[in-house]
């Protein structure tokens, strides 16, 4: 199976951006528990025009993260891998029951509590981290498992996006949701009349941004909506959707994505931080990312299969998926971006940040270890002729 020139430098970016996140979050937390703790902590705290320099990176760098991930998304459905029913359905199944699945054994810990509105926290894969950690397998990784791992995070992301706009929506502007839709309708139309000067799109998106976060909306749905207003074309190099994503890649993957990770684990971790690993919520996260979602995403996949909705690739085997299941429990910027809108309680976002970087260290080494002897076991048997 063949990669395009554009997944590649996709996939490269994501690369190595996941390893820059892994020595970001480790840099971070190394600070926030030093001797400069509280000038570490305060500096994120700073406040610019009303708002902190966090919630500056969350809801205004993010929408641009969101963006690359609309226009990826947009590729994958006009030419990628999502292009083709029975292709894309494999995906969709598995992250579809990589969300619910994840979902539920939250709820189950949870439902009733002061706690459950964090259902939405384990249902996230960070691409970031899941591809990084995949590409530290190297040429033993068959194009097929890169695909899907990556068509299954970026349609876990839809998913996550659509839960944010549906139930982390505490108080809505229908005045300003109305004029935040009226700026992408005008962008829908330049659209069809095949205007492709990156220019007004990108005027109009800010605006939209604008109006967005002023709505009760989460703003970084515009970094979506945006992308499926970009002129797509032929998709080629010339076009205005390649050029605004080849352009975005390196700065979401060296920037955006690392002073997010910086930004929001710059957790003080108490003495007695393993008390709150068992509370309710943080065994919810940490069951829902590591069990949750291997099984979720393989049981849905193996039932799409089995009712012959989407086929598995002639390259992979059914183990090589529950590894890519692991993987997908890596839900680190997802998770914490879920939890921020989740909760109010600074106690419930931090204990909830711990069980988020536990559970995604662990889904990260079990994903690395199980991909690790499945595709080794693989290629022996390929070369013994089996």
């Amino acid at each position: 199976m063949r990669l395009t020139a554009t997944y590649k430098t996709f996939f490269e970016s994501e690369k190595a951006g996941g390893i820059l996140l892994v020595f970001a979050t480790i840099l971070s937390l190394s600070l926030a528990n030093s001797s400069i703790q509280t000038e570490y902590i305060q500096f994120w705290a700073t406040n610019i025009g009303h708002h902190s320099i966090t919630h500056w990176i969350n809801d205004g760098l993010m929408t641009i993260f969101f963006l690359l991930i609309g226009l990826e998304l947009e590729r994958e459905i006009y030419q990628g891998e999502l292009s083709s029913i029975k292709n894309a359905t494999l995906p969709i199944f598995g992250a579809l029951g990589g969300m619910l699945i994840p979902a539920g054994l939250f709820l189950l810990l949870n439902f009733g509590t002061a706690t459950q509105n964090g259902a939405g926290i384990p249902m996230a894969t960070d691409i970031a981290f899941a591809v990084g950690i995949l590409s530290l397998l190297g040429s033993r990784v068959p194009s097929s498992l890169k695909i899907f791992l990556t068509a299954l995070a970026v349609m876990d992301d839809l998913g996550a996006i659509i839960v944010i706009a549906v139930f982390y929506t505490k108080t809505l502007s229908f005045l300003n949701l109305g004029i935040a839709l009226s700026i992408w309708g005008v962008l829908f139309v330049l659209n069809r009349m095949k205007i492709h000067n990156l220019i007004p799109y990108l005027i109009g998106g800010v605006a939209m941004w604008y109006f967005m976060l002023n709505s009760g909306v989460h703003a970084t749905i515009t970094g979506v909506l945006l992308a499926f207003v970009i002129p797509f074309g032929n998709g080629g190099k010339k076009t205005s959707s390649y050029r605004l994503q080849h352009f975005l890649n390196q700065p979401v993957a060296f920037i955006i994505l690392p002073l997010f990770a910086i930004a929001n684990t710059c957790i003080a971790i108490n003495s007695n931080w393993e008390e709150g690993v068992v509370h309710t919520n943080s065994l919810g996260i940490i069951l829902g990312l590591v069990l949750g979602k291997p099984l979720g995403i393989f049981l849905f996949s193996f039932l799409g299969v089995s009712l012959g909705f989407c086929t598995l690739p002639k390259d992979l085997k059914w183990k090589t998926i529950i590894g890519a299941g692991m993987l997908g429990g890596i839900g680190f910027t997802m998770s914490i971006f879920i939890t921020l809108l989740a909760f109010k309680s600074p106690e419930d976002i931090a204990i909830s940040k711990i069980a988020i970087l536990l559970a995604s260290f662990i889904a990260g080494t079990l994903g690395f270890l199980a991909l690790k002897f499945t595709l080794k076991s693989h290629t022996k048997k390929h070369k013994k002729g089996v």
